[in-house]
């Protein structure tokens, strides 16, 4: 700026003056001023910087090392009075910590671990369980030929080489059980097991007596609290194998090398289904009295007397008829003789009541026949069978007659879970159907002590049956049933673990008649058959008529019943469905049929004797509430509204007292009648609980119906199903307009959660609205229960 100065004021040396050079002039002066101003603020912001520092030098970086010393020093102060109150109270050279020293080890000392339970056993202990005596059931061979002796172990031709090849297996056993013990706890535990010396044994004779191991037994296994329970399973086993052992090894010693005698009896005998009835040896029956001849002979004669002979009955006759005796006259009923001696003496008493005896027992227990029975290319082809009717003496014709669906214990394809509820005391029992594997199946579910289920067999072949009526046989005063032949007719195939029937009907009847469990192993009785209850429907006496829905488990029809022309209302059951959805079906007719409210679907009854299962309900001709609002929106006022309001809450007020938790209460599970009365329907997914806690995810819930709890910690009470009817309330005003419209599931949770409650509906009045908002408090403890509801709705109708 000075260069241009001077150069503007050369240039105009004369006169020194003009515009230009005061205007250069004016701008130099400015500069000038500018310069000199910032010139001074820097001397005084270095003077500035200068105090600064020498400040920070000085003072501030002193002071600051001064307060960690400070600091540091307090902390010093206080460990050191810390660590000092340590040593003091530490000191293990004081006279009162030795003295707390050694009262705890003098008290240590003291301790005497037999001791401490002492009291205890014996407060709480029991005397000794009295020994269970097993003893030998001798009624099992009273009714062979003799060979089987109670208590005895029986070495014949049909035994001896199984016999040996048990002793080779029970030795085994011994060997490895040995070496087990010998691993467990040493070579010295055969020396204190139960049986070192297995030779030993006596030598009484052919077969040694099972009561005998009581009076030989070595004592009892010795157990210590050191000893570990595998050695002593291990020396159980041991001695049960060795005692076995020991039995067969006296048996097989006796026989010693002489061939073993036969054990089949001689069937030139006479037998009685192949078994000789007063147990004796062929050689003794020879030698006894005429009366087991004449005895069986009568027998045989008077079925002869009762039908002509055919080659049927050849089969069974066979076996009353000894090769060397022609056939004999037919003799008096009560007076036999024998028709190869003439005129013999009467059959003595003592013969003739054993063989009673035996043949009454027989025949109690079922009547039995072995037949050739299989028809193949219309010929008659051997096989042998046994076969079973039931008496008519036992069970009447009309009870065996009646086909399966008509017995009053069949229920159908009812699940197992109605089937537990059913079945309450031992003995009762009920048949029904399931499928497993796409195989139709018929099972018998009985209470014994628990519930079990019996699958009902099925023979593949065709029988015949060979008797179809009992006639009676006088022994002496004892009457004997008796089958009677008749012409070869189809026979069943229905079983357990016996003979086979014609029926189940027959089957069930026998089963129950004679007192015989249904399989050994369960020891079932049938006592009680429980019957179909009144509401239990036979499907044939629906007639499905129109398609009117579809729900989530099936077709819902309009129908009529057969024996009453009702029409009603039918929810079906798709076939294909898994039994877990089958049971829930089921769920909502179980729940049903136990209320009875004007604002409750009623139900008819329930259809299970076959697929598809069915609910029956009453028809309400109104349909879906929802619809019913949506189609009659211009033709409703506020107080038809509030009184379908009113209805919804009467029902649901019955359902809270009865402890039913609905769950999925909308306008779409209400179902209006003619008269515009709204009835709660669909309860598919209820509960009969005060409390209902679920999990394992929300599917098929209705997220927009259901309270945040449920939603959240799916925990369900009462409580919930007023929010819900808070929602039912809104779409009742809204004449059917959507929840939360234009929100996703999701989202509408959210806001929920955040606070947002839908807004009144066009219309409503302002206590309507309210309520909706108290059932809608996220709080469940803050909402009314449904008989407050009920109050407020009521009165607000009647004002």
């Amino acid at each position: 700026m000075r260069a241009k100065f001077e150069e503007n004021y050369l240039k105009c040396p004369t006169s020194r003056g003009g515009r230009k050079l005061d205007e250069t002039r004016d701008k130099y002066s400015k500069a000038c001023r500018r310069l000199h101003r910032a010139h001074n603020e820097y001397v005084l912001l270095l003077a500035e910087a200068t105090e600064c520092e020498r400040a920070l030098r000085t003072a501030a970086l002193p002071s600051l090392l001064d307060q960690q010393k400070r600091q540091g020093e307090a902390t010093a102060a206080t460990w050191k009075a810390i660590l000092l109150e340590v040593v003091q109270r530490s000191d293990f050279s004081t006279d009162k910590f030795r003295e707390i020293t050694s009262k705890v080890e003098t008290t240590i000392q003291n301790l005497k671990p037999q001791d401490e339970y002492k009291e205890f056993m014996e407060k709480y202990k029991s005397p000794p369980s009295t020994p269970i005596t097993f003893t030998f059931d001798e009624s099992l061979v009273e009714d062979t030929s003799g060979k089987l002796q109670p208590n005895q172990l029986t070495v014949d031709n049909l035994t001896v080489e199984w016999l040996k090849e048990k002793l080779t297996e029970l030795e085994s056993s011994l060997q490895d059980n040995r070496e087990k013990q010998t691993a467990l706890h040493g070579p010295e535990i055969i020396g204190n097991g139960i049986c070192k010396n297995n030779n030993s044994g006596s030598q009484s004779g052919i077969s040694n007596g099972v009561n005998g191991i009581d009076r030989h037994s070595p004592p009892p296994i010795p157990v210590t609290s050191s000893e570990p329970t595998k050695l002593l399973e291990l020396r159980v086993v041991e001695r049960k194998c060795a005692r076995q052992a020991e039995l067969i090894r006296t048996a097989l010693a006796e026989l010693g090398c002489e061939e073993a005698p036969s054990g089949c009896p001689d069937l030139s005998a006479e037998t009685v289904g192949g078994d000789s009835l007063d147990g004796s040896s062929p050689d003794h029956q020879d030698r006894s009295s005429l009366g087991s001849k004449a005895s069986v002979d009568a027998l045989r004669l008077h079925l002869h007397s009762i039908i002509p002979p055919r080659p049927f009955f050849k089969m069974f006759t066979r076996p009353f008829r000894r090769k060397s005796v022609p056939s004999s006259p037919a003799l008096p009923p009560k007076t036999y003789r024998s028709s190869s001696e003439g005129p013999a003496d009467t059959v003595t008493m003592a013969h003739r009541s054993k063989r009673i005896r035996v043949l009454k027992r027989r025949l109690r227990k079922r009547v039995d026949v072995y037949v050739h029975c299989r028809v193949q290319n219309n010929s008659l082809r051997k096989r042998k069978k046994r076969v079973c009717s039931c008496p008519n003496s036992v069970v009447s014709v009309s009870e065996t007659e009646r086909s399966l669906v008509e017995q009053e214990w069949f229920h159908g394809v009812l699940p197992r879970e109605e089937v537990v509820r059913l079945l309450r005391a031992d003995g009762d029992y009920l048949v029904r159907e399931t499928t497993r594997n796409h195989a139709r199946q018929l099972v018998l579910s009985v209470c014994w002590g628990q519930h079990k289920h019996f699958i009902v067999q099925t023979t593949p072949e065709e029988m015949y049956n060979l008797f179809c009526d009992v006639k009676i046989l006088i022994l002496n005063k004892y009457t004997i049933a008796v089958p009677v032949f008749a012409v070869p007719k189809p026979w069943g195939h229905y079983r357990f673990e016996g003979a086979a029937f014609p029926s189940v009907g027959e089957l069930i009847a026998w089963q129950r008649a004679s007192g015989v469990p249904v399989t050994a192993r369960s020891g079932a009785l049938l006592r009680r058959a429980v019957p179909r209850e009144t509401w239990e429907l036979n499907n044939d006496h629906v007639i499905l008529l129109d398609k009117i829905g579809r729900g989530n488990f099936g077709d819902v029809y309009k129908a009529r019943l057969k024996t009453t022309g009702q029409e009603v209302a039918v929810k079906t059951c798709r076939v294909a469905l898994p039994e877990e959805q089958k049971r829930t079906f089921l769920q909502e007719g179980r729940i049903l049929k136990q209320y009875q409210h004007p604002n409750i679907v009623r139900l008819i009854g329930i259809a299970v004797q076959k697929q598809p299962i069915m609910i029956v309900m009453e028809l309400v001709p109104g349909g879906s509430l929802l619809t019913f609002l949506r189609t009659r929106a211009g033709a409703l006022s506020s107080r038809s509204l509030l009184a379908m309001c009113r209805d919804a809450a009467a029902g649901m007020r019955y359902l809270e007292s009865k402890n039913c938790i609905h769950r999925d209460l909308a306008a779409r599970n209400c179902l209006v009648a003619d008269d515009h009365t709204v009835k709660i329907s669909d309860f598919g997914m209820s509960r009969e609980e005060e409390e209902y806690i679920v999990s394992g995810g929300m599917k098929q819930i209705p997220i927009k119906w259901t309270a945040p709890e449920a939603l959240n910690f799916g925990k369900y009470t009462s409580l919930c199903d007023v929010w819900s009817y808070g929602v039912l309330m809104w779409e009742i005003f809204s004449k059917g307009d959507t929840p939360y419209a234009g929100m996703s599931n999701s989202r509408a949770r959210e806001k929920i959660d955040a606070g947002y409650r839908m807004p009144a509906p066009d219309g409503c009045s302002e206590d309507v609205y309210a309520l909706m908002l108290r059932c809608w408090e996220y709080e469940a403890d803050k909402r009314p229960h449904f008989h407050q509801i009920y109050t407020i709705i009521d009165n607000i109708y009647n004002r």
